[in-house]
């Protein structure tokens, strides 16, 4: 990674963002990473293989277990994640969550973005 004292300051919309996805197993969660990064519209995604969640579905309570899918991106790229995950999602009504992240490795972030400016043409095989 480039020295970040050289980088031009991130633009508003290109500030760092976590999306947060669960997924009914491991193999939908990697394929909706997978295509996030190559699409170059997230930088990285992260899998939690198992989480349990809990909740009300036509009066049932419901126990599950899931996969948890946190996605990397910036503010820019966030709606085009969000209709990926939409469009390519095996639930109806999928859960996505956003959150700003506030700070962090100034290196990182910058990769970050770098990652998810580069046309998905552009990017190298096998990384």
């Amino acid at each position: 990674m480039k020295d970040s004292k050289d980088k031009r300051a991130l633009a508003s919309s290109d500030r760092p963002v976590l999306i947060m996805v669960t997924a009914g197993g491991r193999n939908d969660a990697e394929k909706l990473g997978e295509g996030l990064v190559e699409g170059r519209m997230a930088a990285c995604c992260t899998i939690i293989p198992t989480v349990r969640s809990f909740y009300y579905e036509e009066g049932q309570l419901k126990r599950e277990h899931e996969s948890l899918l946190l996605i990397k991106t910036v503010e820019s790229r966030a709606q085009a994640v969000q209709d990926y995950v939409l469009a390519n999602h095996s639930y109806d009504v999928p859960e996505i969550l956003q959150i700003a992240i506030e700070s962090g490795s100034p290196a990182y972030i910058q990769w970050l973005a770098d990652q998810v400016s580069v046309p998905s043409t552009d990017r190298p095989l096998n990384t």
